[in-house]
């Protein structure tokens, strides 16, 4: 056989290596018979054998270096979620997904993009919709979690424009208000979990060991405000009303309008008891925003 292009030898050792069940079975997929058209035991052809080893086990060494450098970069992406399921368990999981959902971006900050959605397809059917979240739910939520925060510090951001500040928000004129809407940061995910699975990050980045298993993945609704400033993510855990507010907010709704469209959704939740907040609470909770540099502008209806 006639040596084949650079580039043709290239895609064809690419589609060979990145085969999780082996180089065997890597050869004898269609993307690497495009490429090189090889019957069975003919590899020879293309990679000579050394002194030492064969022809297949000299590619066994990229194949699996390839596969553990992917495994490293999903464990560095999500450590709080390798803690709560076991390393052995983890691996499992992420090799049966990289099966699934093999790399195909430039960069590896996108190896981990579908994670959570195939944790979360790939667990036990769940008979009722209404059953209390459980371990299973905990980890897929522990996955948004960390993948969030990675998407957030590798995604858009105003690090090189100015925030609004708690000042700006104070100097509007009362007649004013009724016209404000709010800009939010490119960089603002507003996320709603079933347990507070922040917490448990925190404790495995600090390196604090959690009690118990039953202790970790205790249900509690939790919405969180997880943002970017200075190339630093951040998080603020919110109450509903809270989240409510927000939401409205990043979809355009005026500040006026979406506090009442944050108060209707929050009293009509079960479970939600109407906490209505005052003048004070609200400076109070903008004043911390602000500080997060989740506005970057205040726009004004006719203005």
């Amino acid at each position: 056989m006639n040596a084949p292009p650079l580039d043709v030898l290239q895609r064809w050792m690419l589609a060979v290596i990145q085969n999780p069940q082996g180089v065997e079975p890597g050869l004898a997929t269609p993307r690497a018979q495009q490429e090189i058209p090889l019957p069975p035991g003919h590899l020879e052809q293309v990679i000579l054998p050394s002194s030492l080893q064969s022809s297949v086990q000299r590619l066994q060494v990229y194949q699996q270096a390839y596969f553990a450098r992917l495994l490293e970069c999903l464990q560095a992406e999500f450590p709080a979620l390798c803690v709560a399921a076991g390393e052995e368990a983890f691996r499992a999981f992420a090799r049966d997904y990289l099966q699934a959902f093999p790399s195909r971006s430039y960069t590896l900050t996108r190896l981990g993009d579908r994670f959570p959605e195939f944790l979360a397809s790939s667990r036990p059917v769940q008979h009722s919709a209404s059953a209390t979240p459980d371990w299973t739910d905990f980890l897929v939520d522990l996955a948004r979690l960390e993948r969030c925060y990675n998407q957030v510090f590798d995604g858009p951001g105003e690090e090189q424009t100015a925030r609004l500040t708690g000042e700006a928000l104070q100097e509007i004129a009362s007649d004013q208000w009724p016209l404000v809407r709010l800009q939010t940061s490119q960089a603002l995910r507003l996320e709603q979990f079933h347990f507070p699975v922040h917490r448990f990050a925190t404790a495995v980045r600090k390196q604090q060991i959690v009690k118990s298993r039953e202790e970790a993945i205790r249900p509690q609704p939790t919405w969180l405000c997880i943002s970017r400033a200075n190339f630093i993510v951040r998080r603020r855990e919110l109450t509903s009303l809270q989240f409510a507010l927000l939401s409205a907010i990043q979809r355009g709704e005026r500040l006026i309008d979406a506090l009442a469209i944050a108060i209707e959704t929050t009293s009509e939740a079960p479970g939600s008891p109407l906490d209505i907040p005052d003048s004070a609470r609200l400076t109070e909770w903008f004043r911390d925003w602000t500080s997060l540099g989740l506005f970057t502008e205040i726009r004004l209806d006719g203005i």
